[in-house]
Parts: structure tokens; sequence; C-alpha cells
């Protein structure tokens, strides 16, 4: 069995918007109470509509943002009190790929000089060394040797993005958080950049968590999946569990709104009433109620958590009092 890489144990963010002697401390609940691991060589897809904590969970996991509760094991290791210092050395070993490549890409310094600075920082190699390691990284993301003499900008979007991925796989790191890597690129560039992933995932043992609001995306990709809701996860299981029977109201409307490409095939589409509640004031019960066409009276008073559906031989975990 692979190796649990990365175990993230009751993990909220909770971001303090006010507080004075006038008013009571308010609090943004982005990230509320989440729990998974993840194994070495493995993909967990994060999915969720916009707005619901996937990037602020990503980036609470690489200590980005500091997480305000829970505990964060990389290894075995308990990271969440690791100072600056001490994550250093940690960067090494977890990495991040942004969405837009060009706000994370100085523009002012050269693709070698952007793929040096990683070396740089860790002082790894003489200058000849990382000249060489940058060609060589280029190469295996698919770009010239020559690219490394250009700037940012005089590259294309799907161009850029394999820079950022020859960045993030420079020091041979065993995590990397994709967050929304491939949604900002055109659908064809999509196909190349998740197969490029792929592929040093297997090369590599690397293992990603996948943030996407793409569905189709995710399934393509992720060997297990995680739907969240208002900064909580509302189910998780297997890609293939979820895509052919996802359990919870709010997976089985996300599932459903995903596009068939046979007009014969067509399939009845769940749509969802209402607004996402505020992250501020949340609801008292299910965060999902007041958008649920199964809503019972017990979901309005008390929040569901979650927990492993019984009797089962493979991982299927949901917070839903319809299945308990």
């Amino acid at each position: 069995m692979p190796e649990t890489l990365l175990e993230v144990r009751h993990l909220s963010q909770h971001i303090k918007l006010s507080d004075s002697w006038f008013s009571k401390a308010s609090y943004l609940y982005a990230v509320d109470d989440v729990s998974f691991s993840l194994k070495a060589g493995e993909t967990l897809g994060l999915v969720g509509e916009s707005g619901c904590g996937k990037s602020t969970l990503a980036r609470s996991i690489l200590k980005l943002m500091e997480p305000s509760a829970g505990q964060i094991l990389f290894k075995g290791q308990d990271i969440t009190q690791y100072t600056g210092k001490q994550m250093v050395s940690l960067r090494k070993e977890m990495q991040i790929i942004f969405q837009d490549p060009m706000d994370s890409l100085n523009g002012r310094h050269t693709v070698g000089a952007i793929l040096q600075e990683p070396f740089e920082i860790h002082q790894m190699g003489d200058a000849k060394q990382r000249r060489q390691w940058v060609e060589d990284l280029l190469l295996k993301v698919g770009l010239p040797v020559e690219a490394m003499d250009k700037y940012p900008h005089e590259f294309s979007g799907g161009q850029k993005q394999r820079i950022g991925i020859a960045r993030a796989i420079a020091l041979k790191p065993k995590v990397i958080v994709c967050d929304e890597a491939v949604s900002a690129l055109d659908m064809s560039v999509q196909a190349q950049i998740m197969n490029l992933l792929l592929s040093l995932q297997q090369e590599m043992q690397l293992a990603l968590i996948f943030i996407a609001h793409d569905l189709s995306v995710v399934k393509h990709i992720s060997d297990r999946v995680a739907v969240m809701y208002l900064g909580k996860i509302v189910e998780l299981t297997s890609a293939q569990r979820l895509y052919e029977k996802p359990l919870h109201p709010y997976s089985q409307a996300l599932i459903s709104a995903i596009p068939v490409a046979d007009p014969r095939k067509r399939k009845a589409r769940q749509v969802l009433q209402g607004d996402v509640p505020s992250a501020i004031n949340r609801p008292q019960g299910c965060h999902f109620a007041g958008r649920c066409p199964k809503v019972m009276a017990k979901c309005e008073q008390i929040a569901p958590k979650l927990s492993d559906i019984k009797d089962l031989e493979f991982e299927h975990k949901i917070a839903c009092h319809l299945i308990e």
C-alpha cells in the first residue's frame, strides 16, 4: 500500500472581519472542520461552487495562510505550528500550481531566471548545474531549451502554465496542489496540460490535490473526489463511485449539470433553488438545508457530521441526515 503523505485533521480557517468595543467580532468561516488524507501517487479532486473554500483550504494546507484550528501532518510529522524558517525546507516537498500563471511568474525575469530561483533559494548546485537543470525541466514539460532566454509575456497561456509546472516540479516535490490549474485554458490546451500532469505524476510518483469547478475535468484526472459546500466537505469517495452514484443532494445536482456530448443521452438536470448562504452568518443546521429538495426538519436544526457509510467495502463518507 502507498504511504500516507498528507493528513489533514479538523482543519479550519476562520478569518476575523471586525472586532471593536462597539461591535461583536465577526468571522468569515472559509474552511470549517475539514479532514482527509492523501497517499503517494494519488490524485484527490476538490470540487464545489466558487467561494466554497477550495483555494483557501489549499493555501492553509501549504501554510501560505496560517490555519485557525486543526492539524496538518506531512509524512506523520505535525507541521501545523512550523515557523516560516522551518517551512522553507518543507517547500521542497510541497508545491503549488496557480490558476493564472502570469500572476505567479515575474514578468521582469527571463524563464531561465524564474526556473533557477528554487535552486538558488535552497543553495543547490553551481551556475552550470542550474542551467542544465533548467534545460532538463523545459524539455520535461514540452518546451524548447531556447525558452529560457525569453520572458513570460512571449508565451501563450498553455506555455505559461507549462513554465509554472516546471517551477513546481523543479525540487522534485512529493505533493503538488493544482489550484484551478487548467480552468483559464482552452479545452484543447486543458487536455494537453492534464496529460502532462498525469505523465509527470507517474514518472515522479507525485501526489496531487486537483482543485476545479469543472467536474468533467476532475473525473478525468482524480482517484478520489471531495465535494465542498460552504467551507465543509459534504461527500468524499472514489471518482468512479461519485460519478456513478452520488449520494449527497448537492453532489447529485453538480453531477447532473455535467454536459453530455451525445444528444440522445440527455439526463434530467437538478436545478438548485436559492443562493449559497453567507459564510459569515451561516445557517444553524445543515448549510445546504435551504437549497435541498429533500430537506427534513432535523436538517434545519442539527448540522450533520462527515462520516463513513456502514457496510461498504470501500471508502464513502457523507455529511447528510438522509444517510445515517
